[in-house]
């Protein structure tokens, strides 16, 4: 079956964010995942409630809060094979490192993980779990729409800083997507903010937004200035440090 062109992008944002197989048909056509980055944030939010539903469901079964947060945790890290967790490990290890770019994006590359990259897995997790068990003690329904709006919104400001910056490695992930185009961009700004302003209190909903957007676009500015521009593993390192502004926030929700 032949997919209407207007699907193949979405799609390939999934396909390209998570192990889900969804490549459209044909494979990735020249300068086809351009107009992916804007379907980003729905990749976030695929994740985010496949997510919560587990966590909802181990809440059902009666499951405390804690393990209801771990099954939330791991489900989205399993789906998305930890593309984002391996993005943070590998920044962390190259910033930590302290030296000029070159050797930076050298460190990067390598596939083992450093001292800095295993605290920093270690304080992220950490975070997230701690957040989601907070958040899993107010119910299943809460948790399913922490784990939709933070996987959404924790992806929104990707295709921005792609736009703004250049790849720090020519032959790298980055470069190979290509610069988003200004509707990309707005598109996912839409989709990112859309499910917080709806399934939550608009005051957490708002502090949230805030929250993301100033902690992405200042580690954005400094990964740009002490590498260059942004990798593949950079945009990872965003999204998680993204991802726990939002849990924060989200922890201090009362009631819906």
């Amino acid at each position: 079956m032949t997919l209407p062109p207007s699907l193949r992008p979405p799609l390939l944002a999934i396909s390209l964010l998570t192990r889900l197989p969804l490549h459209p048909e044909g494979g990735i056509r020249p300068g086809e995942l351009r107009g992916a980055a804007g379907w980003f944030p729905l990749a976030g939010l695929v994740v985010g409630l496949a997510g919560g539903l587990t966590g909802a469901l181990a809440l059902r079964l009666g499951l405390p809060p804690h393990l209801a947060a771990l099954a939330c945790l791991a489900t989205s890290i399993l789906l998305t094979g930890a593309l984002h967790e391996d993005g943070l490990a590998d920044t962390a290890d190259a910033l930590g490192a302290g030296t000029k770019a070159e050797r930076a994006l050298a460190i990067m590359k390598d596939s083992r993980i450093g001292t800095y990259g295993a605290i920093a897995l270690y304080l992220f997790l950490t975070a997230r779990l701690l957040a989601l068990a907070t958040i899993a003690e107010l119910g299943g329904p809460t948790l399913i729409a922490a784990g939709v709006t933070t996987g959404a919104a924790s992806r929104a400001l990707l295709p921005l800083v792609m736009r703004q910056q250049k790849p720090a490695r020519p032959g790298g992930l980055g470069a190979s997507i290509g610069r988003p185009t200004r509707g990309g961009v707005r598109l996912a700004l839409t989709l990112g903010v859309l499910p917080a302003l709806v399934l939550l209190p608009t005051a957490i909903a708002l502090a949230g937004i805030l929250a993301v957007g100033v902690a992405s676009l200042a580690l954005a500015r400094d990964q740009s200035r002490r590498l260059g521009g942004f990798t593949g593993d950079t945009l990872g390192a965003l999204q998680q440090t993204a991802e726990v502004a939002f849990l924060l926030v989200l922890t201090t929700i009362q009631s819906f």
